[in-house]
Order: C-alpha cells, then sequence, then structure tokens
C-alpha cells in the first residue's frame, strides 16, 4: 500500500500506518483469587509439613522439566497411538524413569494399526503455480512412491448413499474436496470489531448453510474413503480451520487409509473450492508417503513407588502420552505426561518410601476413546478396589486453577485439607469447585465411572481449544515453563498427601443426582469398553 500525503494529512497518515493498540482483557482465571476472598485453605504462613518444605525446593528449585520438555517435543515429537514415534517415546519414558532409579513397566493393552509418516506435499499447478499449505491426515494412504495430479473436484452434498454412489462416476482422476469451504479467514474477533451489522449476518448465514449442507458427509457412508479410490479418486482435500490465521486442527483415522487425505489451510482450501466452483479448470500434484505397518501391540507406560504401610491402596497419577500429529502434541498432553512424569521424580527424590503406593499412569489411545486408562482399569480390579485417589491432568500447558470431589461430596473437605498445607504461592490460585457430574473428556473417567475417587486437575486455558487442542501448532514454544513447573510441584504436594492421609477417602455418590437443562436428573456415567483393536474403532 502507497499512501500520498500532505503536509495537513501527515498525521492521519502516520495514523493508519501504526498499529494501534487493543484493550487487553485478562482471563477470568488468570489473576491470583482477590486477597478479601481468600478460602480458608490459602495458608498466611509458610507450610509447616517438613516434606512439604522438601518438595517445593526439589520442584521449584531443581526442576528439569526444561530440558524433559524440550527432548520430548522437539526430538520424539507427535506420539500417534501405535506409531513407531509412539514406541520412541515410550521407551524414552522408561529410560528416563529406570536413570532416576524408578520402576517402570510397559503394559500391554492390546493392538492398533500402526502406521508411519512420511513426506507430503500438495502444489497448485493449473491455473497458476502455487505451494499449498497442507497437512497429511494420520493414517492417510499413500501415492505409491510418487508424484500424482489431478484437476479438483467440490463434493456434491447427498442425503443417501445411492446419491454418493451415482454421484461417483464423476472423480476419477480427481482431487476431491470433502469440506465446506470458510467464507472468509479472517478471525471472528476482526469480524465483530469492524464489520458492519449487515456484513455479519450475511457472513453467519452464508457459512452456517455451506456448514450444514457438507456436515458429516465423509462419514454418512461408512466406506466413503474406500468408495473414492475405487472410483478412480486421486486424493481427498478437507479443511478443519481454528478459526485463527494458519491454525488448523488435524486428525486422522483408519478409515482414511484407502487413498492420500489432507487437511489444507483456510485460504489455500477456498481458493481451491472457489476456483472449482466457478469452472476455472484447478489442478493440483501431490505427494504423499506413509507406511502401514499393521495391527501391533499397544501399550501404557506404569511408573510407580511401592506404598511400604499401605502397598495395596494407590494414589494414581494420570495423564495420556498419545497425542494427534499435526505438531508436536505439546498441550495435548505433553504437559501433562511430563507434569506426571516430573512429579514422580520430585517424588522419588524427596519422598521414594510412601505409605501408601503411588503408581504413574502414561496412558495410549486416549484420543481414540480412553482405551489405555480404559484397559488398565479394567484390567486392574484391585487398583479401582483400592484407589486413595487419581489426579488427571489434560487441557493444556497453563497453571492449574481448580479441581473439586466431582460426584463425591464428602472429599471437598478432604481436598481443602490437602489444600490447607500447600504453601499459598500455589493455592492462591486455585478454586475448590463444588460437588457436580463430571464430563467425558479425559482419563479420570476411566476411575470415576467405577465409583472410585478422581479430580482432573483443570488448567488455566491459554486458548488451548483453538489455538493449540489438537492443531497444527502444538509445539515445544507454547508450553509455560513456569506454569509447567508449578503444576508438577502441586501434584507431587497432592500425591504425598493423599499417600499419608489417615483415612480412606469417600465414595458415597453424590445424592440427589444434579438436574440438567431438562430438570430431570442426571444419569452417572457407565464404564465404557475400551477398544483394544482397531477393528472396535468407529470413528
Amino acid at each position: 500500500m502507497i499512501l500520498f500525503c500532505t503536509l495537513a494529512v501527515a498525521v492521519l497518515c502516520t495514523s493508519a500506518l501504526v498499529a494501534q493498540p487493543r484493550p487487553i482483557f485478562r482471563a477470568p482465571l488468570a489473576s491470583p483469587i482477590p486477597a478479601e476472598s481468600l478460602p480458608a485453605y490459602v495458608r498466611a504462613d509458610a507450610p509447616i509439613d517438613a516434606m512439604i518444605v522438601k518438595l517445593w525446593d526439589e520442584g521449584m528449585r531443581h526442576s528439569q522439566l526444561a530440558m524433559l520438555s524440550q527432548a520430548l517435543l522437539d526430538s520424539i515429537g507427535p506420539r500417534l497411538t501405535a506409531s513407531p514415534n509412539m514406541t520412541r517415546g515410550q521407551n524414552w519414558l522408561v529410560s528416563t524413569y529406570t536413570k532416576w532409579g524408578v520402576p517402570v513397566r510397559k503394559e500391554k493393552y492390546g493392538t492398533w494399526n500402526s502406521w508411519r509418516r512420511g513426506a507430503a506435499f500438495a502444489l497448485l499447478t493449473t491455473p497458476r503455480i502455487k505451494p499449498l499449505e497442507a497437512t497429511m491426515l494420520s493414517w492417510s494412504g499413500n501415492s505409491g512412491g510418487k508424484w500424482m495430479d489431478g484437476s479438483v473436484i467440490v463434493l456434491k452434498p447427498y442425503e443417501t448413499a445411492e446419491a454418493f454412489s451415482a454421484w461417483l462416476k464423476n472423480v476419477r482422476g480427481k482431487v476431491v474436496l470433502a469440506s465446506a469451504p470458510r467464507v472468509t479467514c479472517r478471525m471472528p474477533s476482526q469480524i465483530a470489531e469492524y464489520a458492519t451489522t449487515a456484513t455479519q449476518s450475511t457472513l453467519d448465514s452464508t457459512q452456517h448453510d455451506l456448514d450444514a449442507s457438507y456436515l458429516g458427509l465423509t462419514q454418512r457412508v461408512p466406506t466413503f474413503y474406500s468408495d473414492l479410490k475405487k472410483a478412480g479418486a486421486v486424493a481427498v482435500f478437507e479443511s478443519s480451520w481454528s478459526q485463527y490465521p494458519g491454525i488448523d486442527k488435524v486428525f486422522g483415522s483408519p478409515r482414511n487409509s484407502a487413498l492420500p487425505v489432507f487437511d489444507i489451510g483456510c485460504e489455500d482450501y477456498g481458493m481451491l473450492f472457489r476456483l472449482a466452483v466457478n469452472k476455472q479448470g484447478p489442478r493440483v500434484r501431490i505427494l504423499a508417503e506413509s507406511d502401514f505397518l499393521g495391527e501391533q501391540p499397544v501399550f501404557n507406560v506404569i511408573a510407580e513407588l511401592k506404598g511400604l504401610k499401605k502397598p495395596d491402596e494407590y494414589v494414581v497419577l494420570s495423564a495420556h502420552f498419545d497425542s494427534w500429529e499435526g505438531s508436536a502434541g505439546a498441550t495435548d498432553n505433553g504437559t501433562g505426561s511430563l507434569t506426571m512424569m516430573e512429579a514422580m521424580r520430585i517424588l522419588k527424590a524427596v519422598y521414594p518410601r510412601p505409605a501408601r503406593t503411588i503408581l504413574v499412569g502414561h496412558w495410549s489411545g486416549e484420543e481414540q476413546g480412553l482405551n489405555g486408562s480404559g484397559a488398565f482399569a479394567a484390567d486392574h480390579p484391585e487398583i479401582v478396589r483400592g484407589l486413595q485417589y487419581a489426579f488427571n491432568q489434560d487441557n493444556g500447558t497453563g497453571r492449574i486453577v481448580s479441581l473439586g470431589p466431582t460426584i463425591f461430596p464428602a472429599n471437598g473437605p478432604r481436598l481443602a485439607q490437602y489444600l490447607a498445607q500447600i504453601p499459598s504461592e500455589i493455592t492462591q490460585w486455585i478454586r475448590l469447585q463444588p460437588p457436580a457430574m463430571y464430563s467425558s473428556g479425559s482419563d479420570h473417567v476411566s476411575w470415576l465411572c467405577h465409583d472410585a475417587p478422581a479430580a482432573n486437575l483443570n488448567a488455566l486455558s491459554w486458548d488451548y481449544g483453538q489455538t493449540t487442542w489438537h492443531t497444527n501448532r502444538d509445539s515445544f514454544d507454547k508450553v509455560m515453563q513456569d506454569d509447567l513447573r508449578n503444576n508438577a510441584t502441586f501434584t507431587a504436594m497432592l500425591a504425598y498427601l493423599a499417600s499419608e492421609d489417615p483415612e480412606r477417602t469417600s465414595r458415597t455418590v453424590l445424592s440427589p443426582a444434579p438436574l440438567g437443562p431438562l430438570g430431570r436428573p442426571l444419569a452417572m456415567f457407565t464404564c465404557a469398553k475400551p477398544a483394544r483393536d482397531a477393528q472396535q474403532y468407529r470413528r
């Protein structure tokens, strides 16, 4: 842009070129609890428990998290269930725990479809040359070791399998666009800030209609990808935009394996869609390298400090180790895994002989349905029976800001007693939640569904849902090391306090059950049967 300015309007031109500061809205939980509202469990003085003091010193002054997180997230990277990279990561866990003198084992729970990523590229060749922002989906098929070319066709929305089958005659030699495009790839916040009401309404209604037309089309016919392959399609392009420039959610399924399947960045996907619908002859060239390694054993990694006084009672530190692989799997759930790993290192250093057994579960298969933790709980009823508390972490890099007793009301005061022994530098951020039902989104559910006490350690968001959760930007640089150190130290303290607690935790379930949106009592979760092989996977 060139601005021609006279002296009279120089100030106006200058202001047009300089970015104007925007107001910063701090997240509600990003500040400590106000001093006038501090709960009784936030200490006014230093802790008096000598072990708490030692745990603080080891965790906050001798942390190994910076080194551990860099090794895991940069060198090993993403950890797709059953992939060679998952094996590398699990072997690294075993090796590291072994160096620390912590007994550790890999425990098989089933088999899964093993897949290895190779190089992948996509390029627009007609009507102009443009490299495409493309990421191959997990379990994608390959291009047979060669570049492949094809013209671009838009999937015709369909209602029935018969209608889809009738349309398939059009796809031979084509790359199929199977998602709704975005009308604009500007952030919603920009539209809200700058657009007229009429523009916002038009954009919203147009996008709503597009999304409704394409919703679920790749899943409506279970053999969608294999049918396209049989009909001669070259590849499938999809797009799952995450509301910010350059950020997409990248998933995948063994259903993708019939042919190459790519996620295409928002702007490039919209361009391809417009070129196709306007009959401007778009053609693309792709390379997709991947290896299918068949059903391979899948494992959880279990590290354990045996209890001296009550070895058959357990404190479980829980975090899934698997990830999607659009990036490094940093905040989902590298940070949760690192929190539990460092907590165990701290405990081994200063509390190596716990009263109850302390066990860390680095679960596999969470992204496919809590399969690793669900299988472990199902395979170990003695641990379910003896569980004192499970502490799970799985929502990003931020400082832990809340936890609660979920469906066991009597455990609320118990958690408050634990918090009261922990330094206020940690607890001034912690909101103790009231008894409530729980969501089904992570591995704490594998214990709660057995009516065994578990708490999710809820972290400050850092815009997790849009920026890093399952995206192509979930990388090492997103990890907040200060918060991670805080979380590992806090978790080690919770494990110590639960281990030494002279009483068993309560298993008396919340009654009556809370009412749902329709005014009816909410039903308690039942334990889903974990999928122990890829044939049971339906996503």
